[in-house]
Order: structure tokens, then sequence, then C-alpha cells
């Protein structure tokens, strides 16, 4: 049972600030306007998830956040420096110290066992194999797959996947969490199972800004911002009696 105490954390400062962003793309002789100008400050600390239907513009602006492209105009400040003025070598150093990404669809080595998928973020950190070792086996632990060190991915569950592709998200001990629909493909059981290890990750200090378009997952998080053609339509944050009735949950 959730303790109303503990269910939303003091926030921090400000890690991103985003100031009317736009994202146009040239699709053959169209213009898709993804993104119109929006305009989101998230505090360390935040339990956030970002909603809306096909084509309102939660991946693009995902994607922005994570580093993964850049605004056609706008403002993106993180830790207080303009994103537009850091080189590839420190946008590559962000995504993999800073932020941690979860995908819907995984995204792990087919055939490499768990422990070596995890330790893949520490190795493009240049980590030594002993460090990357002891670290992977122990973020694995504490997603409770530490008797599956050894397993590749197809010998694994859904679920168990997506434990092992959260484990690489959090094994360089990022502040940020980025998870793009992390319950997707799994079924309504596992899905639970995996929105209560965000639960505990946020409950650690971590700041998580979860992208997807079903309100049960997002009515875990402690924020929510809905999107619509490419605008935020509402920016709300969790009511003290919706708190509690998640403590009764």
């Amino acid at each position: 049972m959730m303790d109303t105490r503990d269910s939303i954390r003091p926030v921090g400062p400000v890690v991103i600030d985003i100031e009317n962003i736009t994202k146009d793309y040239v699709m053959g002789e169209e213009i898709v306007h993804a993104l119109r100008g929006v305009s989101l400050r998230v505090h360390r600390n935040e339990y956030i998830a970002i909603m809306g239907p096909s084509g309102s513009g939660k991946s693009t602006l995902m994607n922005m956040v994570g580093c993964l492209d850049t605004p056609t105009s706008g403002r993106y400040g993180f830790n207080g420096r303009n994103v537009a003025e850091m080189d590839d070598d420190e946008l590559a150093a962000i995504r993999n110290r800073e932020i941690g990404f979860v995908f819907q669809t995984f995204n792990l080595l087919p055939r490499a066992n768990t422990l070596r998928n995890v330790e893949l973020p520490l190795i493009y950190a240049g980590v030594d194999p002993e460090t990357r070792e002891e670290r992977a086996t122990q973020t694995l632990i504490d997603v409770g797959l530490g008797d599956r060190l050894h397993h590749k991915p197809n010998e694994l569950s859904g679920g168990q996947r997506q434990r092992v592709a959260i484990a690489r998200a959090l094994v360089n001990r990022p502040s940020i969490i980025l998870a793009d629909e992390p319950t997707g493909n799994l079924d309504s059981k596992t899905g639970e199972e995996i929105m209560s290890l965000f639960e505990d990750l946020y409950r650690r200090g971590n700041t998580i800004i979860l992208v997807t378009h079903e309100a049960d997952i997002a009515r875990h998080a402690r924020r929510t911002v809905r999107l619509r053609d490419g605008l935020i339509e509402s920016d709300d944050l969790m009511t003290v009696p919706e708190l509690e009735s998640m403590a009764l949950t």
C-alpha cells in the first residue's frame, strides 16, 4: 500500500526547460508541423506522463527531451545549458550518462545475454570490464533479475525483457528516465508490475517522464501533460483525493 506522505517527493531545480519549440518535417511536398510552439519545465524528482492521440506530437517531444532530435525553432535548456550550443560529444554524454531510455520494443541485442545487454552503456562510457560486470549484475538484482544474468532475450518473458531494458537504462545511474510506451507490448498484469518498478525508481529520486496513450498507466504519474495537434492542451498535477485513491489501491 502506498503511503500518501511519500506519494509526492519534493521537487528540485529545473532540469529541462523547453521554450516555444517547434518541429517541422518535410514529407514530399508537404510540411508536417509536429510541434507548434511547446513550452515545458520539468523539475528534478518529478514524475510526468505525456499523453495524446496518435499524431499529437508526444513522441516528437520525447525525442527532443532525450536529445535525439533538434527543434526547428525555440530553445531547449538542459541543466541550465542551451542544448543548441552543445557539440556531438556533449550530446552523446547526456544521452549516455544523464538520461536513461526505455522503449516499448525493448531494443535488446538478441545474441547477447542479459548481463551483456545491460553492460552496453558502460562500454560506451569507457568503464573497465570488472566494474562493468559488477555494476550490471547489481542493477539486474535491483530489478529482480539476479537469477537471469546469463539468459538471452528469447529465453525471457516480455516483462523480464522490459526489466532488462530498465536495468540497461539505470546502469549508468542517470537522474532522468525517459520511457516511451513501456508497457505497450505487455499484458495488463505484467504492465502493472513494470509500473510498480517505476514507482520504486521515483521514490529513490529519479525524474521520470513517461509517454503513454493509456489512462491507467498515466495515473501512476504525479503530473499529466496532454498534447493535441502539436500543442499542450493541458498540464495537470494530481490532486490530494487522487493521491489518497492511489494509496488505497
